[in-house]
């Protein structure tokens, strides 16, 4: 807990957030479920709520279509990056 809320103060400033920690969640850029590193600070960063809850439902399908052989690993993996740099 103290790395990522070091980690996202430093990385709000850095992206000009000016809210309060409060209203961010260090998120991982590809979640663990998908292979993303747990600590790497480039594959994470401040994500605001209540968009850091919906990002958990749509990892949460992507991980089920990879189980469900619809995606593979690099292909959900992908569709997380851009869903992650385009609408969050």
């Amino acid at each position: 807990m103290s790395y990522t809320n070091a980690l996202k103060r430093k990385q709000m400033r850095q992206y000009g957030e000016m809210g309060s920690m409060s209203d961010y969640q260090e998120d991982h850029l590809i979640s663990l479920e998908m292979g993303g590193s747990p600590t790497d600070p480039r594959n994470l960063w401040p994500e605001p709520y209540p968009r850091a809850s919906q990002m958990d439902q749509i990892e949460n399908e992507l991980n089920s279509e990879i189980c469900d052989g619809q995606l593979t690993l690099a292909q959900a993996q992908q569709r997380e990056d851009t869903i992650k740099h385009t609408q969050g």
